[in-house]
């Protein structure tokens, strides 16, 4: 009785297959990350987004044009607005991202990209797959990369998650078998593994860290985890200085909160849930997702983001202008950093670092009792002005 459900899911999978070993193929095609130094103008898109995306993005944007008016002068640096990968629009054409907003997104660089809004079961929209999820697929952005960091607490955490592939890579793909019976994918590939696996540890490298801690679940998801884990550790092998250890997903969730233990971990390397999940524990230690930055880097493009949502909830109650920018400022710590402007990314650090923590002049808490988004960015910049004094 169930032989046509099941010749249609299986034709269905052949698909997704076919797919997905083409993608693994592209993977090898790419072999060098671009040198932004040997570029003549580097073209810095900045996408709004929904909720209170517009309105955080549109600061960060401004700060770093503070920062950089004399480049975008020389015409060494552009500023691009990209302003229609809406809800609106996305749902209009039925897509993730809007064939037009991609080729915008790809005549850039990098990307400053304020959070979208994703449908989800039950809400009455389109089941359309995350634009996230599709950016980082349409443009390789194979690495997020979130730094957490609480001086006072001996945290300082680089996660390096998988962002291609796991169970994000086909997530809108699943096959309603039957009515009783729903399936997902979880995708891992040799070459995707190898290369955030290498990522992590080059950074643990150039950076003095002497840990890297590969997390999985592979006691129970073997096949795609443990492929993942076993990779991961070859390439941990040409790494010997460094310490090299694994960790399951949910023994580490606890550890993070382990006061003697977490000051023990310097560099992760995750699968892509996993990374989802636990980064956004990690950034509660820094002051909640709010408070931190988000890197989607691959080797000819790169996007920079808040971890945290849309948030329509602030808008719909008229607190958007309360919003905070901070995320998308070390966000904006990190676009710096990648294009090789390292001592305008450690000035922009130290700026937050003054307003958040040191000085506090100013505080953001989404209401009326806090300042607005625009106050608390043009704090940060006469900061930034007087440390260029």
């Amino acid at each position: 009785m169930y032989e046509t459900n099941i010749k249609s899911a299986v034709e269905k999978f052949e698909a997704l297959l076919r797919e997905q070993l083409e993608r693994a193929d592209r993977i090898k095609q790419t072999k060098d990350f671009i040198d932004y130094s040997a570029l003549d103008k580097i073209v810095i898109g900045v996408c709004y987004g929904d909720g209170i995306g517009p309105i955080i993005s549109k600061e960060a944007a401004r700060v770093l044009e503070h920062m950089l008016a004399d480049e975008v002068k020389a015409g060494k640096v552009e500023f691009k607005v990209i302003d229609g990968l809406t809800i609106e629009n996305r749902i209009a054409v039925n897509k993730a991202i809007p064939d037009d907003v991609l080729e915008e997104l790809k005549a850039c660089h990098v990307i400053l990209k304020g959070p979208t809004t994703t449908p989800q079961a039950g809400d009455g929209m389109p089941n359309i797959e995350s634009a996230n999820v599709a950016m980082r697929k349409a443009l390789d952005l194979f690495a997020n990369v979130r730094p957490v960091k609480v001086p006072e607490q001996g945290i300082d955490w680089t996660f390096f998650r998988e962002n291609t592939e796991g169970a994000y890579a086909v997530g809108s793909k699943g096959l309603n078998v039957s009515d009783d019976l729903a399936v997902d994918f979880v995708v891992t590939t040799t070459e995707g593994t190898e290369r955030i696996s290498r990522l992590a540890y080059e950074y643990a490298r150039k950076n003095g860290k002497d840990r890297v801690s590969i997390v999985t679940k592979a006691n129970v998801i073997k096949t795609t985890d443990g492929k993942f884990l076993n990779i991961a550790k070859e390439i941990g092998k040409e790494y010997p200085e460094i310490i090299t250890d694994e960790w399951y997903i949910d023994i580490m969730t606890a550890k993070l909160i382990d006061e003697k233990r977490r000051r023990d971990f310097k560099v992760f390397i995750l699968p892509n849930l996993y990374g989802d999940i636990i980064t956004d524990e990690a950034a509660e230690f820094q002051g909640g997702v709010g408070t931190a930055g988000s890197a989607n880097i691959g080797k000819r493009y790169a996007m920079f983001e808040a971890i945290h949502g849309s948030a329509p909830r602030m808008i719909k109650e008229g607190r958007g202008d309360y919003a905070d920018p901070c995320s998308m400022l070390r966000a904006s710590v990190m676009l710096l950093s990648h294009i090789g402007m390292q001592d305008k990314a450690d000035k922009l650090e130290m700026a937050l670092d003054i307003a958040m923590f040191t000085e506090k002049k100013l505080v953001i808490t989404g209401r009326p009792n806090g300042c607005t988004c625009k106050e608390f960015g043009d704090y940060v910049m006469s900061i930034l002005d007087r440390l260029n004094d």
